[in-house]
């Protein structure tokens, strides 16, 4: 191709945006990385201004500054880098929605075991359980005593639920994670069915935990978290219904952490599950690519 022609050809390929414009990026990508903690930010806010979830505003601060800062810390001392803050404020935000304690230790201590977590239960560079979910149910198994979770104290307002759910599903329908929560919220409802008829309870009773905030917390931030979901798309529906189902059981046992619990034993199993059919692949893989032509006897 001649040259005339090459130059015409980069010309016409070349943005046709203004210098005043360049470098610029529409509002909706800037915000991405942003988009879960406001989101979160402002279920606690439609929380506590609708029911007056939080025991005390200094509680959650607490457990949102001790995230931050062991973040910082670790991050520091085991990967040399500045880490992105907005995992650690999530996982704060969430230990300060969903613990209820009479002290002030168990936010912050909480908080410093779920961001432990990701980077001591590491196999392979992933982390197997999610962060505020390990550190709640930690919590739970550990100090029994001095600690509980956020329940039916919320309500069950469908007006601020509605509003929840609009902005919850788009920002994951954009992260591309909204099979998972549909997943689950559809496994739960047949589910809640299976329940009704085995307690002889209103199936109402039994429906009724999901229209809660504090199951907005777990259908959008725990059981989509990328960091420990399984690869495949097919995977991660089959590990959503089996957290519903494996919640089903907890909940016949009359658990009150039903979720929690099936989201602490089902998701990590999971991932180990992937990381050993992913080894043996691999493994598979390297003995073709070094014997190609097996010699037949």
């Amino acid at each position: 191709m001649s040259q005339p022609a090459t130059q015409s050809k980069m010309q016409t390929s070349e943005p046709t945006t203004s210098p005043l414009f360049r470098g610029w990026t529409p509002v909706s990508s800037r915000l991405n990385p942003y988009l879960p903690p406001i989101f979160i930010t402002l279920i606690l806010l439609i929380g506590h201004l609708s029911f007056g979830i939080l025991e005390s505003y200094r509680k959650t601060i607490l457990a949102i500054v001790s995230a931050m800062a062991c973040e910082l810390v670790l991050s520091r001392l085991l990967l040399h880098k500045w880490p992105n803050l907005a995992s650690s404020y999530i996982t704060g935000i969430s230990v300060g929605i969903l613990l209820r304690s009479p002290g002030y230790w168990p936010y912050a201590v909480c908080a410093m075991l779920s961001i432990t977590s990701k980077y001591v239960l590491r196999v392979n560079g992933r982390h197997l359980f999610n962060p505020s979910n390990f550190g709640i149910c930690a919590m739970l198994f550990l100090a029994s005593d001095a600690v509980a979770t956020l329940s039916i104290q919320w309500g069950n307002n469908l007006g601020a639920m509605a509003v929840i759910w609009v902005l919850g599903s788009l920002i994951i329908w954009r992260a591309r994670r909204f099979h998972i929560c549909a997943t689950y919220v559809a496994s739960f409802l047949v589910l809640s069915v299976v329940r009704a008829w085995i307690t002889g309870d209103p199936w109402l009773s039994e429906v009724s935990p999901i229209t809660g905030p504090e199951y907005q917390l777990f259908i959008f931030f725990m059981i989509t978290d990328p960091k420990t979901t399984v690869r495949s798309k097919g995977g991660q529906c089959v590990v959503a219904f089996l957290v519903a189902l494996t919640e089903m059981f907890f909940r016949l046992g009359q658990s009150i952490y039903a979720p929690l619990y099936a989201l602490f034993f089902v998701g990590p199993a999971a991932l180990a599950i992937e990381m050993w059919m992913n080894s043996r692949r691999s493994i598979s893989a390297t003995s073709q690519v070094v014997n190609p032509n097996p010699v037949q006897p």
